[in-house]
């Protein structure tokens, strides 16, 4: 029994191991192909923060607008993420629709009183 446990502790040790380096390469395949598919004019996000406007590439760094005007050099590896502009749209369409409610409420109200 004792002979068996030992290579059944280092199967326990080692699967895990294996597959925490398997979905690690996964996440870094994902972040490899959206980097590469950068455009000039993406909206992005870097590793520190930072939301930007791409202006220029090249193979190694990316020119940055942070803001109107100024722009930063940055190595390529830093963008986490491209911005996806409809997020601001929808939440315009949620306040218009809490505007839209408050005032039916307020409706209600003064045709009760």
């Amino acid at each position: 029994m004792s002979s068996l446990l030992f290579p059944l502790l280092i199967l326990a040790l080692l699967v895990p191991m294996f597959l925490g380096m398997r979905k690690q390469k996964k996440a870094l395949a994902v972040t490899a192909e959206m980097q590469d598919s950068l455009q000039v004019g993406d909206r992005v996000q870097t590793t520190a923060g930072l939301y930007a406007t791409i202006e220029s590439m090249n193979e190694e760094t990316v020119d940055l607008e942070i803001a109107p005007g100024v722009v930063t050099t940055w190595s390529r590896l830093v963008i986490r993420e491209r911005v996806i502009e409809s997020a601001d749209a929808e939440s315009v369409d949620e306040d218009s629709d809490f505007e839209e409610s408050t005032s039916d409420t307020e409706i209600r109200l003064t045709k009760e009183s």
